[in-house]
Parts: C-alpha cells; sequence; structure tokens
C-alpha cells in the first residue's frame, strides 16, 4: 500500500458516467480552499477523448491544475485490452513511478478508468489500484432506473476492501426515490446531484458547483490544508 495522497479518487459505477465534469465541479467548489490537481492516471481512446483536457477546458484550469503524466492508449477499450491492442502492459508499479514525482503538498483528485472491477491487467483490477492508494472515494452514479442496484454494490465492493466511500454525486434529473435508497442502504451521503447541462460551459459548471455541490462542505475535510 502507498502512503495516502491527500484528496480524493473519483470513481463511477460505469463508463461515462459523469466522472471527469465532476472531477471539473470539485476543481470550482475547492480551489479557494486549496491548491489542487487533477490526474488521470490511464487514459484509454485517446485519440477520441483526453479527460484531462476535458478538465483543463471546464474547470479553466493552468498548467499547475493538472499533472498530466500518466498511460495513454489508443482504442476506447477497458485498459488491460487497450494495452492489449497497443502490445504493451500495464501494472500498478508502473504508476507509482509517475506517483514519486507528484508534489506532496498539493490536493489530488484522481480519476480511475471505468468503475472498480475493470481490470488494469490479467491479475489486477482498477481496485488494487484504489487500495494501493489508500485514498478515499467518490462514487459517481446516474440517478436513472438501474443506479440503485450499480451504486450499491460499487460501495459493497469499496467496504470490502477496505476503502472509505467519502460520498456519492448523482448525474441526471433528480430522483429522490433513489437517492434516498443509496443513502439508506449505503449508509453514504448523495453530496451533489448533478444536471444534464443543457450547455456544458465552465460557467454553467462553476455555477452549478458553487451553489449545489457539497452545500455543507463535506468535502473539506479531505481537500482542506492540513
Amino acid at each position: 500500500m502507498y502512503a495516502m495522497l491527500p484528496g480524493l479518487f473519483i470513481t463511477g459505477t460505469d463508463t461515462n458516467v459523469g466522472k471527469t465534469v465532476t472531477a471539473a465541479a470539485l476543481m470550482h467548489r475547492y480551489r479557494r480552499v486549496c491548491h489542487m490537481r487533477y490526474w488521470k492516471p490511464i487514459q484509454t481512446g485517446i485519440e477520441q477523448d483526453d479527460d484531462t483536457a476535458t478538465v483543463r477546458r471546464l474547470a479553466a484550469c493552468g498548467d499547475s491544475d493538472l499533472w498530466t503524466e500518466g498511460i495513454r492508449l489508443h482504442r476506447p477499450l477497458s485498459p488491460h485490452l487497450a494495452a492489449e491492442w497497443s502490445g504493451a502492459r500495464i501494472d500498478i508499479s508502473q504508476l507509482d513511478r509517475f506517483i514519486a514525482a507528484m508534489p506532496v503538498n498539493d490536493r489530488w483528485l484522481i480519476e480511475g478508468a471505468g468503475g472498480v472491477l475493470v481490470p488494469i491487467n490479467e491479475c489486477e483490477l482498477m481496485i488494487d489500484f484504489m487500495v494501493h492508494l489508500a485514498m478515499p472515494v467518490l462514487v459517481v452514479a446516474r440517478s436513472t432506473l438501474g443506479t440503485i442496484n450499480h451504486t450499491l454494490l460499487t460501495i459493497e465492493t469499496l467496504h470490502r476492501r477496505g476503502l472509505e466511500v467519502a460520498g456519492v454525486v448523482m448525474v441526471g434529473e433528480r430522483n429522490r426515490g433513489n437517492r434516498e435508497t443509496i443513502e439508506r442502504f449505503g449508509a453514504v451521503r448523495v453530496l451533489g446531484e448533478m444536471p444534464i447541462f443543457a450547455q456544458l460551459t465552465p460557467e454553467a459548471l462553476g455555477n452549478w458547483a458553487k451553489m449545489e455541490l457539497d452545500p455543507e462542505g463535506h468535502f473539506a475535510r479531505y481537500l482542506a490544508e492540513r
């Protein structure tokens, strides 16, 4: 297990669930509290998507707000399959080399690839890397039908591996029943209900984050300067 980095690890119940936009929203919400950096350790489908570039744009980030080192692979596939297509292999020791060079005084928003049980290689899953980092985890989930099962399974898996669930952000049309059920059975707090923006701009996201994301400042315990 690596020495715990200060900050949050952002995972999702599915791919394209809204992890990257949530990371950008957190930058808007907490950048006045501490200096944060966003890091995407593993990016697949780099020819189509670049989550680091998305966070840079949506959170109006400068170079010092981003850690751009990492594993970058073509083809929008699970990391182990994208690596196989490129003739490479990913393992946690490779990621440790990037971590060793990280500034130690910053607070980190680290975004995983896919969900907790996405394979990194034939032996390691994304959750193995999360356990290695020992960071509190923010779960991003959809608000729609099916989210209760997917979210509770994710939370249970994290707890089984000894990881702290810092909270949940739900994305989509508000659904009070799904929210309350996840909070009750998952013993977690839903700290934001992010809409699908008609126009996803830095201004729209920033306004939402400042008004509606974690209004009581729960995440400050993970992101505030020590």
